[in-house]
């Protein structure tokens, strides 16, 4: 015998979100152009790779909102049987891998200044730096989220009582990939202002390029963070998050019930579908299966199949 239970999954998107990153990229956009012709004029490696490092923000973060807007946009299409939240993750992703290319064109164009320094404005470079760097705190203000999900369950299964209290990290993944980008800025605007400050009041030009290193290999760190974390959302590589665990717990309760197939992914940002094959000397009406897993809110999709030994 087998069972379906299916909630629609209808993702109306994150409005707020999606506004406060507008306003990020309008931001990051005139602050780009800024510290693009200041380090141009200034002749400043830190400055310009910050600059070119906040143009690569602007359009992740452009991206950002495109996929706030598609997965509304798409929200009731028949088509995504499981919602459009993925749009948002892959917008996450997207964005992840951009930030690896920024990391990479930083890395190369601060070893080439290295090798070939040249003079730099200082006091111009700090006061474009130091303009730059507040743009960054304000879009990161913006754009700052609680990362993580709490929740807690008192599950009462015939005699028994079980109590359960997670902390499960699940966060807007698409707007979290908006904060990391203008966090990464602030971050390179910090060590371009230490690097302009320290080559005026000690001559020390190499700084300026050695930040500009620091803050690739800092960049591409954050990167690969947000590319493992959206990457299992979109991979559905779920089966070690505690819900699994939680099912487990539910049919080891059954009389001979052996749990022969098991599938839980994600299809929201706290919501996830499963399904299950279970073998039982004396089959459980799969209804009755399902009322015990109801305690889980997280589960809006569920498919039981039960068969006798």
């Amino acid at each position: 015998m087998s069972s379906h239970c299916h909630h629609p999954v209808v993702h109306e998107g994150n409005p707020l979100a999606e506004q406060k990153t507008r306003w990020a990229v309008l931001l990051t956009v005139v602050m780009m152009v800024a510290e693009i012709g200041g380090g141009w004029f200034y002749n400043s490696m830190a400055l310009l790779a910050d600059g070119w490092h906040m143009s690569s923000h602007a359009l992740a973060l452009g991206l950002s909102v495109l996929a706030y807007r598609a997965a509304r946009h798409f929200a009731r299409d028949h088509r995504f049987s499981f919602g459009t939240w993925k749009i948002e993750v892959l917008g996450g992703f997207s964005s992840a891998l951009l930030l690896v290319g920024v990391a990479g064109l930083m890395l190369f164009e601060s070893v080439a200044r290295l090798l070939d320094p040249s003079p730099i404005h200082y006091q111009q470079a700090i006061g474009i730096a130091l303009l730059g760097l507040l743009v960054n705190l304000a879009c990161a203000w913006l754009l700052r989220d609680d990362h993580g999900h709490h929740h807690g369950h008192d599950h009462h299964h015939g005699h028994h009582d079980h109590s359960h209290d997670h902390h499960h990290g699940h966060q807007d993944l698409n707007l979290r990939a908006a904060y990391l980008h203008v966090l990464a800025d602030a971050a390179t605007s910090v060590l371009a202002i230490l690097a302009l400050v320290g080559g005026m009041l000690w001559g020390a030009d190499w700084l300026d390029p050695l930040m500009g290193i620091a803050g690739a290999v800092l960049v591409a760190v954050w990167a690969r963070g947000l590319l493992r974390d959206t990457g299992r959302v979109l991979l559905d590589a779920e089966m070690d998050a505690p819900l699994v665990d939680e099912i487990r717990e539910v049919i080891a309760e059954l009389p001979d019930a052996e749990i022969r197939d098991l599938h839980v992914w994600r299809v929201g940002q706290t919501q996830y579908a499963a399904a299950m094959s279970l073998q039982m000397a004396t089959p459980v009406p799969a209804q009755a299966i399902r009322e015990r897993l109801a305690i889980h809110e997280e589960l809006v999709h569920l498919t039981i199949e039960v068969s006798a030994d």
